[in-house]
């Protein structure tokens, strides 16, 4: 697709933008890097304290449970009531004493975590999991401490070790789960190297990366990740990009093509003048993106914390319910306080605010590394939901390769020669594909390309100068319709050609046809959208019978042809007037409109012009099967939340009861430790249930 710097026959004329919102724009986005740019592994990269804090709380509740876990053996073993369920009998001296002095440790430095946690939520006013541990665990503590002391009835100091020891192993697992989604980002930010190889003359001097300029040249050497964002100066290879966009396949690169940092060099040595360093890098953009998307509260989240709210206060309420029903009942306070204790262990909601969170960073991150940037949370969870699908044409249905098939002239003052001499003057500092399909003929021909002067480009038909003192124009067929001028009954064939007409002076001397190829992934991507009852409609500056060879070779439901970017407003407008959930797809800058009218925007071929400020979701590639991928990980995303929230509740409604004691006449009643065990299992289950996601995206 064409970037933002230059002009397009087919769809509109970008020089007329409002180029300063878009550097704006970019410019907020980089303030938010904060500067932390170096990946170089001199300094902490994006994300790296925190990532370093994750750990040592990992390191912290792994220790407080092996801790906790020791003590509790003891606990065990001289509990009265676990002696008496085996059939032995052991006292020490002191017997509760040694218990009570084993038990403080534990509920004091294994619990500590959940009554920090406690005192968070309550300075908050936000009573949630930590309220309902911390409470289960210290009606425990101190009803069993004052058995101690001469209050009548049995002590559950093994269950409140119990209990403490499986929460701590439920919290050491889930956050080491979180850890892993994040390992992904961290990939991505290790992938710089930490020094790269300047060239200054005749010799090269290593230098860390921080110190790296724009436009120094860096010679990176065969095996070597390239060290910025550049373009080949001298040599060609083949580059690894696959942890960036997700393409298996090593690329070419020849002279003058661009480089991501972070790809690794194939097997030749490349001399590469830099353009982006530091934060304004691509992975380092791609990076900031994952990390705002994974911070993003999605709708499902929002949900998923209101649930966890809830539960809290219903879990409050069950418990001292419970209580008051069985001494209501006669039955002893030690035995109420025990199903109490229960319901509250049962109703703790971790696996709830473990759900969501885990499959947004999962998503998020796995999502990046097949060449699919999530900028809006929402709209990617709502992807399942698109029933219309429209799509540029260049570049995405097609290659946008174009090569010249015709020249005609049809003015016998200008041979063919002198038509493609003429326009590519005004097509050579352009990358639209048409240009560069233009100066590739020009160049196979060994003609001399002049220089234009008074250069203009036409909103949305084309562009003109002044060459050699004519007046050159290369417009669209629409530019000729509007100045009433005929099109010769000859300039298109039956075949799929995108034609452009070259006036001088006002006439018309003649048109030169280009073909574009249509890329062999759109058939097979258009097929899964048919499976997923998605309609695939295009929308394209072309010309009719350009359009109508496409969508019929690809079996389109529909086409639009020589639309203007303001048209594809209209026609998203249009589609979601009659009831269609609309994805549009553009290169994320001369769609722009249409991408932000769009109920999900998808940005395509903005390679490592991530700037693509109005789209939801921006694809790496071109490719329309990264679409189909899109919208099934999107979907798959989406039943993974679902999914979590059914088992992170699901199990409370049932083992609640349970422990409030309802099936006591069938002599069945549920232990906090059963509880503990219940409610550890359902995280568990959720954090294994958010990593098979990683499973469900569509691999090249």
């Amino acid at each position: 697709m064409e970037n933002h710097e230059h002009h397009n026959h087919e769809e509109m004329d970008h020089s007329k933008m409002d180029h300063s919102k878009l550097n704006h724009k970019k410019e907020d986005h980089s303030k938010m890097n904060h500067g932390k740019g170096d990946h170089s592994g001199h300094n902490p990269g994006h994300g790296q304290m925190g990532h370093d804090h994750h750990k040592m709380m990992i390191a912290d509740f792994r220790k407080r449970f092996w801790v906790t876990l020791v003590l509790t053996i003891p606990i065990l073993f001289l509990s009265p009531m676990i002696q008496e369920f085996f059939g032995y009998e052991f006292l020490l001296p002191g017997n509760p004493y040694i218990l009570f002095a084993l038990s403080t440790v534990v509920y004091f430095y294994g619990g500590w975590p959940f009554l920090k946690g406690f005192w968070s939520e309550v300075k908050k006013g936000s009573p949630g999991m930590m309220t309902l541990i911390s409470m289960a665990i210290s009606v425990a503590y101190f009803y069993s401490t004052a058995t101690v002391f001469g209050l009548r009835g049995e002590d559950f100091f093994w269950e409140l070790s119990t209990l403490i020891a499986i929460m701590l192993l439920g919290h050491w697992i889930e956050m080491k789960s979180v850890l892993g989604a994040s390992k992904a980002l961290q990939l991505l930010v290790s992938m710089m190297p930490a020094e790269a190889h300047r060239v200054k003359g005749d010799t090269i001097e290593d230098i860390p990366l921080e110190d790296l300029l724009k436009d120094d040249v860096i010679l990176v050497k065969p095996g070597e990740k390239v060290p910025a964002d550049g373009i080949i100066v001298d040599g060609s290879s083949y580059l690894n990009e696959s942890m960036l966009t997700g393409e298996s396949k090593p690329v070419k690169k020849d002279e003058n093509d661009k480089v991501i940092g972070g790809s690794v060099n194939g097997n030749s040595t490349l001399k590469v003048k830099v353009e982006h360093t530091g934060k304004d890098s691509y992975l380092n953009k791609v990076i900031k993106m994952v990390e705002e998307a994974q911070k993003t509260k999605s709708k499902m989240q929002n949900l998923s914390d209101r649930a966890a709210k809830w539960l809290t206060y219903i879990a409050l309420a069950i418990g001292f319910g419970t209580l008051a029903v069985w001494l209501i009942l006669g039955f002893p306070f030690v035995y109420a306080l025990e199903r109490m204790v229960t319901v509250m262990v049962i109703a703790c909601p971790h696996a709830l605010g473990l759900a969501i969170p885990l499959v947004v960073a999962i998503s998020t991150a796995v999502s990046a590394q097949n060449g699919l940037l999530i900028r809006n949370r929402t709209a990617f969870e709502e992807s399942r939901k698109i029933s219309a699908l429209l799509f540029d044409k260049t570049g995405t249905l097609t290659k946008g390769d174009f090569g010249v098939t015709r020249v005609e002239s049809t003015n016998q003052d200008y041979s063919t020669e002198e038509i493609l001499r003429l326009s590519s003057a005004l097509e050579q500092s352009s990358e639209h594909p048409i240009a560069v399909g233009i100066i590739k003929k020009v160049k196979e021909d060994n003609i001399t390309i002049p220089k234009p002067e008074n250069f203009n480009a036409i909103t949305g038909k084309g562009v003109e100068a002044n060459v050699e003192g004519k007046q050159v124009k290369v417009v669209s067929p629409g530019y000729l319709r509007d100045e009433k001028i005929n099109i010769p009954e000859d300039a298109y064939s039956d075949a799929a050609e995108t034609v452009v007409f070259v006036l001088i002076d006002g006439q018309l001397a003649g048109y030169i046809a280009l073909a574009d190829e249509i890329r062999p992934e759109s058939a097979d991507a258009i097929k899964v959208f048919k499976k997923n009852n998605i309609k695939v409609l295009m929308a394209t500056g072309d010309n009719e019978k350009t359009a109508k060879a496409v969508s019929e070779k690809l079996g389109l439901d529909g086409y639009y042809a020589e639309v203007l970017p303001h048209q594809k407003v209209e026609i998203v407008e249009k589609l979601q007037a009659e009831g269609e959930f609309v994805a549009m797809t553009g290169d994320g800058v001369n769609d722009a409109p249409a991408l932000a009218k769009a109920d999900v925007g998808i940005a395509v071929g903005s390679g490592t012009d991530v700037a693509a400020e109005t789209a939801d979701i921006i694809l790496v590639n071109s490719n329309p099967q990264d679409i189909a991928n899109l919208i099934l990980f999107g979907k798959a995303t989406y039943n993974k939340m679902i999914q979590n929230l059914i088992w992170a509740t699901g199990y409370n409604v049932v083992a609640i009861p349970l422990a409030a004691g309802v099936l006591y006449s069938s002599g069945f009643v549920l232990g906090p430790a059963v509880g503990a065990v219940f409610m550890s299992l359902s995280t568990i289950i959720v954090a294994i249930n958010a990593q098979l996601l990683k499973r469900k995206i569509g691999k090249k």
